[in-house]
């Protein structure tokens, strides 16, 4: 008798556990401002005694440069700009000075700066249309590779600059629009790279004494080759490809012999690998679904090197020392804005350098992305990265939001992004759509929409919507879209084809005008233009009826939603011209429209003060046009 009683009393508490509504935890939601307190900062090298690190960080409101001082953890603001975002190199191999970049009010055009022990500084590379780019130190220590295109606006040059002088010497003028790849330790050897599409490209040898071009291997449809360094003994070249392959692996090239020995192959891309100063150590990262997979590999024996374990956060970079004793780190993850810790080989021991989250947040209130899958309109597979409210429950639907990533080719990874969290932590569910198109999944799905935007790419973010509606804390009358850059274009054309699927759209300096974009593109990117045209489409052929059919500006009566726009006057790639346009034509439709324009960004935000104002805001917009709070 007790225990039936005792059973049905087991069962009645079960019962009434069951019927309860979820128990929520308390989250205190966070304002922008104490967001964007949090920092960003990423590593540019030891100096040349290894007693510190030189690292570029936001946390003046822009960029900068410091330095920190490895015996103490001392960090010191080398560089004091109040306008331009200055962005850390390379301290020089001999002494403290270093070389840090910059550009004007995001103009792209790019120049190199060295700046002396006493603080005082000179462009190394002047000229208002120059576009210049560090390219590494030689092996003798006596002068530094960057590329400029000061001669021919459309393609990059190859030069060598004297420390000593500062004078520069023209040593590969490149008249056929090749990229500038890796350079032998002798400086005999250039690897250099032609796009002939987006998924196709081949590989070339210069040899700088002879002055021949050597093909490294014949055009091969939807084959692409890409330079990753050449080895110490200046015989040994290593490149990826993805011939005979879904995706990128490693070959190792024998100058001497012509020979070809595959040397690394996953299931997953092969994004970067490289040898430590003397080659005791080679560093290898894969990008296994959206997140860096990082190994360090003893070359004397051939196995891993255990790395610490940092539990949900990855090793994104690593930066060993010349002497091999000590290594950078760079480790985060998507709730967690990346920090900079110093590992030494020897010992093991793991010091963190920085502290980039705000203190005023609980990092137990911020959220982790999780990689799910789900079909799209043709059975085809879409990864996507999902972020729930931590009290979403069906109990608490809560409204969503799709973000859609750059390019076309980007990729959303699980990296800390500061406006994901800023709406996770205000409510809103956010799904970052990996619609077919993007990198990272092979080159299959990387083509899957050449000369299909806005329409199966457009689908597949469609399909997110869908696939939120399976989810049970998600309040299905509330799914909007935004996106910057391309995912702008995919916010506008989800408004402009698709006007009642989402609820409201947020367009970050995205496309709008294809035919203009693609005719006003900049001179520097000629390299890649055609390759370009033949993935989107050229506006001088026949493609140009579909590319404006493809162009929400021309079909902007069918926007009936809530649009927000963000714009930077200074923008090369898409011009201000794109978002006023689009702005006047759907105010025309009687719909709500706010419109924020930027006058010191270019293509992306680099002034924490304007990401405040631009993501405030976009909140503000979502709760009055998503949640419908008055």
């Amino acid at each position: 008798m007790k225990k039936t009683l005792s059973l049905a009393l087991c069962l009645s508490v079960l019962l009434m556990a069951c019927t309860q509504k979820e128990a929520t935890v308390e989250v205190k939601k966070y304002t922008i401002d104490q967001f964007y307190k949090n920092q960003s900062v990423y590593k540019a090298g030891f100096s040349s005694d290894e007693s510190k690190v030189l690292i570029g960080s936001n946390q003046t409101g822009i960029y900068n440069v410091f330095q920190i001082n490895l015996a103490d953890d001392k960090t010191t603001q080398l560089t004091n700009s109040v306008k331009e975002s200055y962005y850390a190199q390379s301290f020089f191999p001999n002494d403290n000075r270093f070389l840090y970049s910059a550009d004007k009010g995001g103009n792209e055009i790019s120049h190199i700066y060295l700046q002396n022990e006493d603080g005082t500084s000179v462009d190394l590379t002047p000229g208002e249309k120059a576009k210049s780019s560090f390219y590494g130190w030689t092996r003798d220590k006596k002068s530094f590779f960057y590329t400029s295109n000061k001669r021919d606006a459309r393609f990059f040059d190859l030069y060598e600059m004297d420390i000593e002088t500062m004078q520069p010497t023209l040593i590969y003028q490149n008249n056929d629009g090749y990229g500038i790849g890796s350079i032998s330790k002798d400086k005999k050897y250039i690897a250099l790279t032609k796009s002939v599409t987006t998924t196709t490209s081949v590989m070339y040898l210069y040899n700088m004494q002879t002055k021949e071009t050597e093909l490294f291997e014949e055009e091969i449809e939807n084959v692409s080759f890409a330079p990753l360094f050449f080895a110490l003994n200046n015989t040994d070249f290593f490149y990826t490809t993805n011939k005979d392959s879904d995706f990128t692996y490693v070959m190792k090239y024998d100058l001497n012999t012509k020979t070809k020995v595959k040397v690394l192959e996953t299931n997953w891309d092969v994004s970067y690998m490289y040898n430590s100063y003397n080659e005791k150590y080679r560093v290898i990262g894969i990008n296994q679904d959206a997140k860096t997979v990082l190994r360090v590999v003893d070359l004397a024996t051939g196995q891993d090197i255990k790395l610490p374990d940092f539990g949900n956060k990855s090793i994104k970079s690593v930066s060993i020392s010349k002497s091999e004793k000590q290594m950078i780190m760079t480790v985060g993850s998507s709730a967690s804005p990346s920090n900079l810790y110093l590992y030494n080989f020897s010992t093991g021991k793991l010091k963190q350098l920085t502290n980039t989250l705000n203190p005023e947040i609980n990092p137990n209130d911020l959220v982790e992305g999780i990689n799910v899958r789900y079909r799209s309109f043709d059975g085809l597979k879409i990864p996507a990265l999902l972020y729930k409210p931590i009290n979403a429950s069906k109990d608490n639907k809560v409204p969503a939001m799709l973000w859609i990533h750059g390019g076309p080719g980007g990729q959303s990874r699980l990296s800390y992004f500061p406006l994901l969290q800023y709406l996770v932590n205000h409510g809103y569910a956010v799904i970052a759509v990996n619609n077919r198109g993007s990198s990272g999944y092979g080159k299959k799905f990387f083509s899957l929409d050449d000369k299909r935007h806005g329409e199966d790419d457009l689908m597949d973010c469609v399909k997110a919507k869908d696939f939120l509606a399976t989810l049970d804390y998600i309040d299905t009358d509330k799914i909007g879209i935004m996106g910057g850059s391309y995912g702008g274009y995919m916010t506008m054309a989800a408004l402009t084809y698709t006007p009642e699927e989402f609820k409201v759209g947020v367009n970050v300096f995205g496309v709008t005008n294809w035919l203009r974009t693609l005719k006003s593109i900049p001179p520097y990117w000629e390299s890649f233009r055609k390759a370009l045209y033949q993935e989107v489409g050229d506006p001088f052929s026949a493609d140009s009826v579909r590319l404006r059919k493809m162009s929400p500006l021309f079909h902007a009566e069918n926007v009936t939603k809530p649009l927000m726009v963000l714009q930077g006057a200074n923008d090369p790639r898409v011009l201000q011209v794109e978002s006023d346009e689009i702005v006047e034509a759907v105010k025309k439709n009687g719909v709500p429209v706010e419109y924020v324009i930027f006058p010191d960004e270019g293509h992306g935000f680099r002034k924490k003060e304007n990401e405040i104002k631009a993501y405030g805001q976009v909140l503000q917009f979502l709760d009055k046009h998503l949640k419908n709070i008055k």
